[in-house]
């Protein structure tokens, strides 16, 4: 941000506050009651969509009845070309196990643009911003990284660790960054969104897409690709990388004097991880599996604070409505308990062929003995678990095995994860709607029936305790969802046909719900969008009790809305973190306006930022 726009809009604010009543006046006393946004309008010229912005308006209600204005902006911390804090390198580069910088096929560094969950924690009172860095988009000739013939589909990732400083006005400075050295965890693959833990720790994703394909099917060939990856660019052709050493939960503790442990949570199960969220009761989790033909999990560790043991169930739909998104009753299957150690072990020597006796299906049949199930792909496969591998099979085939379970594995592209405690609800981010959510009869199983929807929901669910699982026996967690449904506000709305800009999906409604955090105090359900129907993505602010749904944020266009995190008192201020990603991912040619818009965008670029302008909300 430029210094001269930065200090004309912090005088801005300041007039802004000072007409507000006594609130903004140091020392007040005040008891925060409610919040309202203002909504930032849909862009319709090229400068507007050509840059992420806010100019909502929070207005802050107290409880002797007095409100307080505070207008919100968008601020950028750094952008994935950046070399800041000291770091040798451009932010959004990507490392080998040895922490060499990797390049591309030109020779040039290979920067993600690609910046997606934040945890901005305070340790000891010194702050630090943990990022992933989620794919690598483009390479340095502006080709498609995963499309460049004779490169590679995907590339091993990286974490970011930022010192912050805090100013009096709540301004963040960079102070340090260095990147997060993951060898010590067989590296990390395709981190996307994340969450904080309750003891203050980031908990973080894999989305291994690549690496879950069964050998006998014909998409076997991208998890060579992704092994091919790893293997000569990661481990530079020294070390043999195994796919059951992804799609693991990592957690990031990050210490006072900025030193930090990385381990992984293979007792929590393998997926493609979106993210985990850890409820309140510190030990209850729930993940996002995104993708096709997924399922629903659920952790429960054996203590608080402590993700290393625990166990496994994976959810049952049981279909109560179609309409509106669709609501379904809860059940939970037991898959197992485990820990790190052990599953760990499996994970070394594990391979398909000795969890599992597989078969290709014929005609949709499958021989005598062998069970027909759909999981993480479109393709059928005949399977049974080989004698002694059901824990194997339980927590490194997870999708699998909870289909073999009789669990559901119809669930599409299911993102953000967020719990509101007062109420006990979750909420769960369902991108889209669609393949194995609909009424499609020649599955294996067909629990889901719903009305396709390409603009997704975000669902709902009652968490109670007391709970059984679907042999009858105890859940030991008071935060087990027993029901998913969706409330009107948030089922997105496709269009019939494109508007004139290019929207599918009405803009004034949310389209392919994706990042969501929910904020206890503003009684307030933060949602970012990762769309293809919205020509600029967006920020939401939706209201729980008044039921309102406001646009927040605007981001460029084509990108898409990550890293979303809110603190509602960090030393005396309030931050929405949010980054955007794949600036200017948008078709040419279909509209002047957008076209204008492109033509000012640098896709190699990408922010990690956040919006200010909030009071602490205590």
């Amino acid at each position: 941000m430029q210094p001269l726009k930065f200090s004309m809009l912090s005088l801005a604010i300041a007039t802004a506050l000072s007409a507000c009543d006594d609130n903004a006046t140091s020392g007040s006393t005040k008891t925060f009651k409610s919040i309202e946004f203002s909504s930032t309008p849909a862009p319709v010229t090229a400068e507007a969509m050509a840059k992420t912005h806010s100019s909502s308006i929070a207005t802050v209600t107290y409880t002797d009845g007095t409100t307080a204005q505070y207008p919100l902006a968008y601020n950028k911390l750094f952008g994935v070309k950046d070399k800041v804090g000291g770091n040798a390198h451009a932010a959004g580069q990507l490392y080998n196990y040895k922490m060499e910088a990797i390049k591309d096929p030109r020779g040039q560094p290979v920067i993600a643009e690609t910046p997606d969950a934040n945890s901005l924690l305070s340790v000891d009172g010194n702050l630090f911003l943990v990022n992933h860095l989620e794919y690598d988009w483009l390479l340095s000739d502006g080709s498609t990284a995963y499309n460049k013939d004779g490169w590679y589909t995907r590339m091993p990732m990286s974490m970011l660790l930022t010192s912050l400083t805090q100013g009096s006005d709540g301004k963040l400075n960079i102070k340090s960054q260095r990147p997060l050295d993951f060898s010590s965890v067989n590296g990390l693959w395709v981190p996307c969104f994340g969450s904080q833990t309750p003891w203050n720790t980031h908990l973080g994703s894999e989305e291994d897409y690549d690496l879950q394909y069964n050998p006998l099917s014909s998409n076997y060939t991208t998890t060579i690709a992704g092994l091919k990856a790893l293997n000569e660019i990661y481990y530079k052709s020294e070390r043999t990388a195994s796919p059951y050493h992804h799609g693991i939960i990592p957690e990031v503790t990050v210490n006072a004097d900025g030193t930090t442990k990385v381990v992984k949570h293979y007792a929590m199960g393998r997926g493609t991880w979106e993210m985990s969220k850890v409820m309140p009761d510190g030990k209850t989790a729930y993940f996002g599996d995104d993708g096709t033909h997924s399922l629903m999990l659920m952790f429960v560790a054996d203590k608080p604070g402590d993700l290393s043991a625990g166990t496994i169930y994976a959810a049952k739909w049981t279909q109560t409505s179609a309409d509106a998104g669709g609501k379904a009753n809860l059940t939970w299957v037991r898959l197992g308990h485990g820990t790190d150690t052990e599953i760990k072990a499996l994970a070394d020597s594990a391979s398909f062929s000795a969890i599992f006796d597989a078969v290709v299906p014929t005609d949709s049949s499958c021989p005598t003995g062998y069970k027909r199930v759909r999981s993480g792909s479109t393709a059928d496969e005949c399977l049974i678990v080989r004698s002694g591998q059901e824990k194997a099979a339980a927590f490194l085939e997870t999708r699998r095995y909870a289909a073999l379970k009789g669990a559901t594995t119809e669930f599409t592209k299911m993102e953000g994860i967020a719990v509101n405690d007062k109420d006990k609800r979750l909420y769960l981010a369902m991108s889209a709607i669609r393949d194995s959510m609909t009424d499609t009869r020649d599955e294996p199983a067909n629990d889901i029936k719903l009305v396709k929807n390409p603009a997704g929901a975000t669902y709902s669910a009652e968490l109670k305790s007391g709970q059984k699982d679907s042999m009858g026996n105890r859940i030991n967690s008071n935060y087990v969802a027993s029901n998913l449904y969706v409330e009107a506000a948030l089922l997105g709305e496709p269009l019939s046909t494109a508007d004139a800009l290019g929207n599918t999906a009405n803009p004034d409604k949310i389209a392919n719900t994706d990042n969501i955090f929910f904020a206890e105090k503003m009684r307030t359900l933060f949602i970012g969008e990762d769309s293809g129907m919205h020509v600029n993505n967006f920020v939401w602010a939706y209201n729980v009790d008044t039921k309102k749904l406001t646009r927040i944020l605007s981001t460029v266009v084509g990108g898409e809305n990550t890293g979303l995190q809110v603190l509602e008192n960090l030393n005396g201020h309030a931050y929405i973190m949010s980054n955007s990603q794949h600036h200017g991912d948008w078709n040419t040619g279909t509209n002047a306006v957008v076209d204008a818009a492109l033509a000012k965008i640098d896709r190699f670029d990408a922010n990690v930022g956040y919006i200010s302008g909030l009071p602490a909300i205590k």
